[in-house]
């Protein structure tokens, strides 16, 4: 099993940009790592207290295939001067590659967030 983490930001709190961001990110993450929906074993999400409008795991539920993937949704944690309107992923997946081949992705705003993992 894998961690594969992502990010990503929306410009408005709207259901329909939560679900088009969490759609291209999850997107991104599964095509740079070779995932298929049967390889992800569980995606835990967290969002900024501005983030109010909607779900992000109803995002990827919409997706083909993610019926049965086991998703969860959480509140991050509300630090002084960290980034707004932010959405972060961790998918929990069945996958052979070692640890440091593993390609997480940060998107929009949240490529400051780790830029050094950025490709």
């Amino acid at each position: 099993m894998r961690g594969v983490r992502g990010a990503t930001t929306v410009e408005e709190n709207t259901k329909e940009a939560i679900q088009q961001a969490v759609q291209e990110m999850v997107s991104a993450m599964m095509q740079s790592n070779g995932l298929v929906p049967e390889d992800i074993g569980a995606a835990i999400f967290t969002a900024t207290e501005d983030i109010t409008a909607g779900f992000p795991a109803t995002g990827m539920r919409q997706m083909p295939g993610m019926e049965e993937v086991p998703l969860f949704d959480a509140r991050q944690m509300d630090v002084e001067g960290s980034l707004p309107m932010c959405i972060r992923l961790l998918l929990l997946t069945d996958m052979d590659k070692p640890q440091k081949d593993v390609v997480h992705v940060y998107l929009r705003g949240a490529r400051a967030l780790r830029p050094d993992l950025c490709r």
